[in-house]
């Protein structure tokens, strides 16, 4: 049985999972695929902390370079993290003939045609099925299974983080800086907690999912990326009283030569499937013109089902190795026509749920309502709301649910709103599906 060797670089939660799944299942999984893999280095900076593996002796290195350029070492994982060492490690060991399995979503989204015609350039595979969706196989549907589909659209909960904080919040009550706290306390939230919370980890899958969905890498500074930092639980409970729930969602879908890509809390009702997915879990909701609507649900994060991804993919690595052949060296196949473009977020249409705090006197709501008519919104439903006013201030709360409208048009109407003396604060206003 023809032998391949792994060398993992970095030995934290993720590093340490893939190594104790490989030298766990190395039996098992000779069986299944007809090829021994063998952990032959894991390489880190601290090597004497204790991970919970038992790593057999002359394995564990703090020297990367030399995992790189070790003979033995024919597929090498990327589990460090970020865009600094992490980009050099990659093309580095691409470089040198080596195949590569990543869970670097950040490196994929914002280097990944760097990294993709480095491994065309030296005909060998990268496989990243970790980088969206933890222990979720969303990359591997989009590369395999819908490979004969036109994907449509794709609706996304990718962050476990976020997904905590508005499940508690809707079953709680409780406000958003209270469950963040306690997320934190738990391990569901990083001290720094920005890059989850405001939506930009959410983003850099979405990239990665339009790259393979559409054939072109969008820039992430030009992809709408909202988060649920000032999201206000009076807003959580007037979705839930209107048949809602309000889950960050990424959104890729496709409109004749456009590419939305966007991120945003959005209200989701309560019959869809995506509601339903609560804590910590993830789930991609994907349309495609074959297969219609079809869902993926899971854990999206955590030592186990993330390592459990990435073994997968060695797994695959492995057995194109020993039938001498590679299957993904180019990367990110090209499913659209090459022609396609990112949407402006202001022609991005879309229904919106829109809360006001309107002054208490007659004709107000004739106002407002007028002015979204005059910039292209109709509602479609409007209640005013017992709780979350202010009597003393003379200002109640004005929930209104408009049809579908542009972003641009709904703006103009806001801040023309705003201009009027008809509201007392600057109006919410969150995506609907």
């Amino acid at each position: 049985m023809k032998q391949i060797g792994v060398g993992i670089l970095g030995f934290g939660t993720v590093g340490a999972g893939v190594a104790d799944g490989l030298l766990r299942h190395r039996d098992v999984m000779a069986k299944r695929l007809g090829v021994d893999i063998v952990l032959k280095r894991v390489a880190d900076l601290d090597i004497t902390t204790d991970r919970g593996v038992s790593i057999p002796d002359g394995v564990l290195t703090t020297d990367a370079k030399g995992v790189l350029s070790d003979p033995e070492v024919q597929i090498v994982v990327e589990t460090i993290g970020g865009t600094g060492v992490a980009k050099a490690f990659v093309l580095e060991a691409l470089a040198n003939g080596k195949c590569v399995v990543t869970a670097n979503k950040k490196l994929l989204a914002e280097h990944g045609g760097e990294i993709f015609d480095a491994a065309a350039r030296n005909n060998v595979d990268i496989y990243f099925g970790a980088s969206v969706g933890g222990g979720i196989p969303i990359i591997r549907v989009l590369r395999e299974g819908m490979a004969g589909n036109c994907i449509e659209s794709i609706d996304g909960i990718l962050n476990g983080t976020c997904n905590y904080i508005l499940t508690r919040m809707e079953n709680e009550g409780l406000p958003f800086g209270e469950v963040l706290k306690d997320a934190q306390r738990l391990g569901y939230a990083e001290a720094d907690p920005s890059l989850d919370i405001d939506g930009f980890d959410t983003a850099h899958k979405a990239c990665i999912l339009a790259a393979l969905a559409y054939g072109f890498q969008p820039k992430l500074s030009d992809v709408n990326v909202e988060g649920i930092r000032n999201l206000a639980e009076v807003d959580v409970r007037y979705a839930a009283d209107s048949g809602y729930r309000i889950k960050l969602l990424a959104r890729v879908a496709k409109d004749g030569d456009e590419i939305e890509v966007s991120v945003a809390p959005t209200l989701v009702p309560m019959s869809h499937m995506l509601a339903s997915v609560n804590d910590a879990f993830n789930a991609a909701w994907v349309k495609g013109d074959m297969s219609d609507y079809t869902m993926y649900y899971g854990r999206g994060a955590g030592r186990a089902p993330t390592a459990s991804t990435v073994v997968g993919d060695i797994g695959d690595i492995a057995r194109n190795l020993a039938a001498g052949e590679t299957r993904y060296s180019r990367g990110m196949p090209n499913y659209g026509d090459g022609n396609v473009r990112l949407k402006a977020a202001g022609e991005v249409a879309s229904r919106f749920y829109i809360r006001f705090m309107v002054a208490d006197r007659p004709g107000t709501f004739g106002t407002f309502a007028a002015i979204l008519g005059r910039n292209n919104v109709s509602i479609s439903a409007a209640n005013s709301q017992k709780v979350g006013g202010d009597a003393a201030s003379g200002f109640i709360p004005v929930v209104v649910l408009t049809h579908e409208a542009k972003v641009s048009d709904l703006e103009k109407a806001l801040a023309e709103i705003e201009a009027s003396g008809v509201v007392g604060a600057k109006p919410v206003k969150l995506r609907m599906i």
